[in-house]
């Protein structure tokens, strides 16, 4: 059963009534009165219930404005590793994980290759705290246009805007940072983050043992897929984490 809304503009959205999903073959900034909902979105793998959070609370640093979820990611677990291959290939992960938005539902959705964007929000959720989010001024034809080819694009937010994510607990060597996406200095079995941050004590030294990061790897715990990591600090918090587009 479906049920038509007619909008002022004359364009028709329609919901289903028995699962909540809107059917919507418009950009999600279009309809942002009808809430944070999981809509019916137009992909190259056909229609596919996406999570759009369209109201203006609820996002912290991010503010309003319309957000598509593109990823959540569990660091304890390996799917999203910075090794893994759903980084550079073009296939979902759990798509009913994306009907969802702050829980611990891992996903992969269409639009990680084929959303455009002026802007990235980030969030972290560690334990029981709530999610802290990052907003990334960063346009892109999409998150695979940046990641896929593993080449390094830097960002220069600094420290303290990563360490935002994870709150007062958050560790990271104070001596040399690297930032932005694909962020590996020298040995792969260091620390790195397909989104992130990593630090070192010299800068001289490619040894970088401390992150904040998504789809992250290397010492000192090559387990941990999301969150903050630092040796020197003995910070382990791997946190649950959720990348959103707009």
């Amino acid at each position: 059963i479906f049920i038509q809304i007619l909008r002022s503009d004359l364009s028709t959205v329609k919901i289903d009534s028995d699962s909540g999903v809107v059917i919507n073959p418009f950009a999600p900034f279009e309809i942002r009165f009808l809430g944070n909902n999981a809509y019916l979105l137009q992909t190259g793998c056909g229609y596919v219930p996406i999570y759009c959070h369209m109201t203006n609370s609820g996002m912290g640093a991010c503010g309003g404005g319309g957000w598509t979820l593109v990823m959540k990611i569990d660091g304890q677990k390996r799917t999203f590793h910075y090794d893994s291959q759903y980084w550079s290939n073009k296939e979902s992960h759990n798509l009913e994980g994306g009907m969802t938005a702050f829980d611990r539902q891992e996903t992969k959705l269409p639009t990680y290759w084929n959303t455009p964007f002026s802007k990235i929000c980030l969030g972290m959720k560690v334990g029981l705290q709530p999610v802290r989010f990052i907003v990334m001024n960063t346009p892109a034809n999409s998150l695979h246009s940046l990641i896929a080819n593993g080449g390094y694009h830097n960002t220069s937010y600094g420290p303290e805007k990563w360490k935002a994510l994870i709150g007062p607990e958050a560790s990271l060597q104070r001596t040399c940072f690297e930032e932005g996406f694909n962020v590996q200095r020298g040995s792969s079995s260091y620390s790195k983050a397909r989104i992130g941050i990593v630090g070192g004590q010299k800068c001289s030294s490619y040894y970088m043992t401390s992150r904040v990061g998504f789809g992250t790897g290397g010492r000192p715990d090559d387990s941990s897929s999301c969150g903050n990591e630092d040796q020197r600090g003995g910070k382990h918090l791997k946190a649950m984490g959720y990348i959103f587009v707009q």
